[in-house]
């Protein structure tokens, strides 16, 4: 006697479900001229330039570097 395994059903696809929310993208942070940050590669700088709120210009140690929006490593201090 063989058993035949239950094949599982088709999922139905429902647009409107709950749980296909994407989730709201958080707010980009605004730098100013002078402010202190800190970036997860690079380390402490300022900020010297910023450009339209789509790339800032901050002076490193280990020099300066353009980084653009949105801004996923640099934190404010």
């Amino acid at each position: 006697m063989v058993m035949k395994t239950r094949s599982a059903a088709r999922r139905r696809h429902l647009p409107a479900s709950p749980f296909n929310v994407q989730p709201d993208a958080p707010p980009v942070e605004k730098f100013d001229v002078r402010d202190r940050v800190t970036h997860d590669t690079y380390g402490l700088g300022r900020v010297i330039a910023v450009e339209n709120e789509d790339a800032v210009v901050v002076d490193f140690s280990a020099g300066q570097m353009r980084i653009t929006t949105p801004f996923p490593k640099l934190t404010k201090l």
